[in-house]
């Protein structure tokens, strides 16, 4: 095996381990990378196999880090793991052709595998590349190949890649889909994604630097104005002094709700691997396979792993549970004993100066967050026992989760019911696509207290500290915090690349068995069903088949890879002036080549006596010959006879 095929196919090791990195353990990558490395540079100076007593314990530990890590090597996670490292230790024997088409197929599944983790379009992109080294390594496998640059031994495989794509595309909307993904095993150790249902102080930090997308949302008609863009998720209900937890309330087809009209919308929801279903605040029903709990949570009756498209209808103007029955009055005051003296203090303090007057206690708090040198950061000290107490009266700093947590406590404190709601709050609206981006970013908590005779009402104490953050959004509330928010260019592209985006998980991600059975609508067939799917794709199979055979027999290569450059070299010295005759030998016609061409004598004397030895001396010539004699031809450039 030359060295250039171990060169192409430790780069397409390395693209391997390129997308896998992000869920490979850190340190499993790192020593991949390095065992990789130290392979390269030890077949580039001493060619040969790793020697056995070290691959096998090479492959021990590989397998004791992989169980160590993951508990097994079942899953997409370990089972990559273990395939990745498989890749590196295959290139540790790999000195002959059969071990260089083994490692690039296997590096091929790899690259697909990489799509079991994410099908967003960079990632396909860096995939369909990944297999441009793997290409290249088979087809410098071939006895003809001379040696190149890398950027010419990549081109062929990159022209092959691109010819692929009619077929690929074809296969893409004909293949049968499944109702359900061939990997379709549990994973338990999911990474989970997005809000949580429960709060805690900083938990939002990570959320809130996250500016990757959390879904968008289309409108029938304009869209709501940036202070009534709440998006509900969990409402938390139970505090023990730092967390905030939800409670199972239970499920209700339509909520206890007086509504002024309705907005119509539609969200699709990236995956999140969680049951919750985001939506705008207040919805009037739950979407098809959902429930909707009395206090306005609506979760997917499974979890969402994939983007997912819900139609809803959601009130912006309403009166929720004008009536609060005993039991939730009751849980809706509750407190741990023990916790935050002084915001106790504080909530006896307004009571016994506003009475009854409960609104007049809500507006007091407001104003203390809005007077008393309270600001928004998202870098805020860290909180003691008594949390509540150390952000009112000591920190006086935090984010949206610390405003939410300490007004709700401190409500609570002073007899009104309250609680906290998580979701998202802004976005971008996308004028171009005429929808809202919600990113992660976006992630908010905001309280709801209950008032007589209003019922529900949704409170925003951050409003008061930080009001850009509800108006303009969250960029702007992180101004100054948050480096790539600085940069308004940067965030305009970022926005409108979203288009794309957007596009690519309706139109591919997004096609599925529905859609594909609606395929031939257009033409007046109202649903294909899958025999018809078979024909039309055997039917497609035979057209490629047809036009890939035309091209071939048109090209008609030469089966002799000697007469072929030779042919190669004839045409060149035509150029030059020298043609030869219909009788003419090959000897003669070089011979009258070298005293028409005295200046390249030395040139064309070795290119007659090697083609002599390759067409009349040897039964088989080697390939090594062979490669020899093609990159003579390819480097002669004949000087035009005057």
């Amino acid at each position: 095996m030359s060295e250039r095929t171990f060169d192409l196919m430790s780069l397409s090791a390395a693209f391997v381990l390129a997308v896998h990195v992000n869920h490979l353990p850190w340190l499993l990558s790192v020593a991949l990378i390095v065992a990789l490395a130290l392979r390269w540079w030890q077949r580039k100076h001493r060619p040969g196999n790793v020697p056995a007593w070290l691959k096998v314990p090479m492959l021990v530990i590989l397998v004791a880090a992989v169980i160590l890590e993951y508990g097994n090597l079942f899953g997409r996670e370990p089972g990559s793991a273990l395939a990745a490292g498989l890749l590196v230790l295959k290139l540790t024997e790999s000195e002959f052709p059969r071990d260089a088409r083994v490692a690039a197929a296997f590096a091929c599944f790899l690259l697909m595998a990489a799509l079991l983790f994410g099908q967003g379009l960079i990632a396909t992109l860096v995939v369909a590349f990944g297999l441009l080294p793997a290409l290249a390594t088979w087809r410098s496998l071939e006895p003809t190949q001379v040696p190149v640059t890398l950027p010419r031994q990549l081109l062929p495989a990159l022209v092959l890649l691109m010819a692929s794509l009619p077929l690929a595309l074809t296969a893409f909307v004909l293949v049968p889909r499944l109702s359900s993904p061939l990997w379709g095993t549990s994973n338990p150790q999911a990474a989970r994604t997005g809000l949580s249902d429960q709060m805690s102080p900083s938990d939002f930090t990570e959320l809130l630097t996250d500016d990757s997308a959390a879904m968008r949302v289309s409108f029938e008609g304009p869209p709501p104005p940036n202070g009534q863009r709440y998006f509900r998720a969990y409402v938390m209900w139970d505090y023990d002094g730092r967390d905030w937890t939800r409670l199972d309330m239970p499920a209700s087809d339509a909520l206890p709700v007086e509504a002024a009209g309705s907005i119509a919308y539609r969200i699709s929801l990236e995956p999140t691997h969680q049951h919750v279903l985001p939506t705008l605040d207040l919805p009037l029903q739950a979407p098809a396979q959902s429930h909707m709990h009395l206090d306005g949570e609506v979760f997917a009756d499974q979890s969402v792993n994939d983007v997912l498209d819900y139609t809803l209808h959601s009130a912006l103007h309403y009166r929720l549970q004008a009536e609060l029955d005993p039991a939730t009055r009751l849980r809706a005051l509750q407190l741990p004993e023990g916790f935050d003296p002084r915001t106790h203090a504080l909530a006896a303090e307004l009571r016994q100066r506003f009475a009854q007057d409960d609104a007049g206690i809500i507006q007091a708090a407001l104003r203390r967050f809005h007077d008393d040198g309270f600001s928004y950061t998202l870098t805020p000290a860290p909180l003691g026992r008594d949390a509540v107490d150390d952000f009112l009266f000591n920190t006086h700093e935090g984010f949206c989760e610390h405003y939410a947590s300490s007004f709700t406590v401190l409500m609570r404190a002073a007899g009104i019911p309250a609680r906290v709601v998580t979701g998202y709050q802004g976005g971008f609206w996308n004028a171009m696509g005429q929808y809202l981006l919600v990113r992660n970013s976006d992630a908010h908590a905001w309280s709801e207290v209950w008032l007589a005779g209003r019922g529900w009402v949704r409170v925003d104490p951050t409003a008061a500290v930080r009001p850009q953050r509800i108006n303009l959004g969250a960029s702007s509330a992180a101004s100054g915090q948050l480096p790539w928010y600085q940069s308004g260019v940067l965030e305009s592209m970022r926005n409108h690349w979203d288009i794309v985006n957007r596009w690519w998980n309706q139109g591919v991600i997004g096609f599925d068995a529905l859609r594909q059975r609606g395929l031939l609508t257009p033409f007046g067939i109202r649903e294909v069903d899958t025999g018809m799917l078979e024909k039309l794709l055997a039917a497609s199979i035979a057209l490629f088949g047809i036009v890939g055979l035309s091209w071939a027999l048109w090209r008609r290569p030469e089966s002799d890879p000697a007469l072929a450059a030779m042919r190669a070299l004839e045409r060149k010295l035509a150029g030059a002036g020298i043609a030869r005759g219909h009788s003419e030998g090959p000897q003669n016609f070089l011979r009258r080549a070298i005293r028409a061409l005295p200046g390249q004598r030395t040139e064309l004397d070795q290119l007659m006596r090697c083609y002599i030895e390759l067409r009349y001396a040897t039964v088989e010539p080697s390939p090594e010959t062979l490669r020899a004699f093609r990159l003579a031809v390819r480097n002669f450039q004949p000087h035009r006879v005057v």
